[in-house]
């Protein structure tokens, strides 16, 4: 067989299958958004993946082969929350050169983080169950270990001299911290939830203006 003719095969095979990845990635996205709608009804506990299949119009066993459980439905909406989040935090650090511009970043950064977990039921319903299920909780860690490198590699270049070994786990600890004060400042009402993320931003800030002072 000719080169040509493996060529004109291989052509042929794959734009076959671009309109069926085409389907899957299109399915797959219908199967999250069903999912997402009925989380944020009835939360995930009450997730049933017959649900999840007849709202995305598909049969049982089409759901089975995208998603194992409602586990694996649940873990890949807290995958996508923790990518837009590190999004978010490199592109609010990426232009910051001194301390309040560090500052009014990180500060602003809380805000959003807030709001979206006031606006959006399923961020909350996702976040808490995170202190249960150990795999959303290595997802958590493994994002707030990312956003805490993002937050040395900042301060490293707006204080002068200071060793980045220094300040690593005090990053770490501050982007675990506020996982823990929003699933507390949702836990109560609006009025002292609103307090406790504020009083969250003036410590850390603190530390971010003075590390180790």
């Amino acid at each position: 067989m000719s080169v040509r003719k493996i060529a004109e095969m291989r052509e042929a095979s794959s734009a076959r299958r671009s309109p069926a990845q085409a389907r899957s990635r299109e399915r797959m996205e219908r199967i999250l958004s069903v999912a997402t709608d009925l989380i944020a009804r009835s939360g995930s506990d009450a997730l049933k993946m017959s649900d999840v299949a007849a709202g995305a119009e598909i049969s049982i066993g089409s759901l089975y082969q995208y998603f194992p459980d409602k586990a694996a439905i649940i873990r890949m909406l807290a995958e996508r929350n923790v990518a837009t989040s590190r999004q978010c935090i490199a592109e609010a650090l990426e232009k910051v050169r001194d301390v309040e511009e560090l500052k009014r970043a990180f500060a602003s950064l809380v805000d959003q983080y807030y709001g979206m977990f006031l606006a959006s039921p399923v961020m909350r319903d996702i976040i808490f169950g995170m202190q249960a299920d150990k795999d959303l909780m290595t997802i958590e860690l493994a994002e707030s270990r990312a956003s805490g490198a993002l937050l040395t590699e900042v301060m490293t270049r707006v204080h002068a001299k200071l060793d980045a070994s220094k300040v690593a786990a005090s990053s770490f600890l501050i982007w675990q911290l506020g996982e823990h004060v929003m699933r507390l400042a949702v836990s109560v009402d609006r009025a002292e939830g609103d307090k406790l993320v504020e009083a969250y931003k003036r410590m850390m800030l603190r530390e971010i203006a003075q590390p180790g002072g």
